[in-house]
């Protein structure tokens, strides 16, 4: 495999450590956040470790922005690799102050540079001012990785790679933290390859999706393909769910809602008032979207969206879950639907079908947060 020239991820990592065997090719942009998803025991540290280069498999393949890590004759070590490597524990030095920590490791090269984090920059993003002076004992986990995903940023790394970074957090303090890798996200064009199994934090964070099976890729490209590719896992789970980046149209103080623009189609969703412009990122959960052959008349659902079938697939149980395009003409976003067969047969709903799309509820994972009822 070569390199594909500039923007993006490539790697083809083959071979067996013990009695585990990793066949992973994938490619991905080297822009935003990359999100590898599978399982335990799945192949996912050993990916991250094979792009950082702690992980030598002979005849594999690696390049970051047309910049070739490995192939037959190279294999460029962990520390000549530009890699900001964050970890699921934070790891950092107990006798070095918060400050400290945060510089140990930042290269001392004079001048500055357009590509170059700042320090100020990463201590904005990641609310770190008030820290600087504090031993790591006196930090809380959240406080701890955050420093540690600064500590990583201030590296420059051409790649910010994050294995599970989350994960021995509870469920409040991820809730902390998510609001500062998102920031991180809107305002850093550095790439990301973030490993997790944990499907909420994928919904709000990635762009890109890798999904891992028995240490192999099953599947590579943007979030809602994957989503709602009928062959793949995700479609047919019983949490199955699309996500949407939207943007703020409007806010109607009277009734509390926000309109919110899609590739489409627009939304009506009851929640806080958010500047006009932001951009939001949305989850339609497949059992919340049901579907009309004729516009309904009178109806407690504000969203209802002309869309056309794209595909349906008949699920365990008599249950199908119908892939729509939003528009008249099926050129907008995509959302998914499960529907009963039952309903299917009723309404004699077909592929390529014009419908209406009922959209019962939204949730904002980003930004206004909650589940939304329109």
């Amino acid at each position: 495999m070569k390199a594909d020239g500039s923007g993006h991820i490539e790697a083809v990592f083959r071979g067996s450590l013990g009695g585990f065997s990793l066949d992973a090719t994938f490619s991905a942009p080297a822009t935003g956040v990359t999100v590898i998803f599978g399982p335990s025991g799945c192949g996912k540290t050993t990916v991250a470790r094979c792009l950082a280069g702690l992980q030598f498999l002979p005849g594999s393949f690696c390049a970051i922005d047309g910049d070739i890590w490995q192939d037959q004759s190279t294999f460029r070590k962990a520390h000549q690799r530009p890699v900001g490597y964050v970890f699921q524990e934070a790891s950092l030095f107990s006798h070095l102050s918060v400050k400290r920590n945060l510089l140990y490791g930042a290269p001392r090269a004079s001048g500055a540079s357009s590509d170059r984090v700042g320090f100020d920059e990463v201590i904005d993003l990641l609310g770190l001012a008030r820290l600087m002076e504090r031993s790591p004992h006196h930090l809380s986990g959240g406080e701890r990785q955050r420093v540690a995903i600064g500590r990583a940023l201030l590296s420059q790394p051409k790649l910010l790679l994050m294995d599970e970074p989350l994960s021995a957090l509870d469920r409040l303090t991820k809730n902390e933290i998510l609001p500062f890798l998102e920031r991180l996200h809107a305002r850093l064009s550095l790439p990301v390859i973030y490993i997790s199994h944990d499907m909420a934090e994928i919904e709000r964070l990635a762009d890109h999706l890798i999904l891992m099976q028995h240490g192999s890729v099953i599947g590579a490209g943007p979030l809602a393909v994957l989503q709602s590719d009928p062959a793949l896992p995700l479609a047919a789970a019983r949490d199955a769910a699309i996500s949407l980046d939207a943007t703020v149209e409007a806010y109607d103080a009277s009734y509390g809602l926000l309109t919110l623009q899609v590739e489409g189609g627009r939304l009506l969703v009851p929640a806080p008032s958010v500047a006009v412009g932001t951009r939001q990122r949305l989850r339609i959960s497949a059992s919340d979207v049901s579907l009309a052959r004729t516009a309904p008349q009178a109806n407690s659902i504000l969203t209802v969206l002309p869309a056309r079938i794209v595909s349906s697939s008949v699920l365990g149980h008599g249950e199908v879950i119908a892939v729509l395009a939003l528009g008249s003409e099926g050129h907008g976003a995509t959302l998914l639907a499960r529907i009963t067969r039952r309903s299917r047969d009723l309404l004699g709903l077909a592929d390529g079908m014009p419908v209406f799309a009922q959209v019962k509820a939204v949730s904002l994972v980003s930004g206004a947060a909650g589940n939304a009822s329109p």
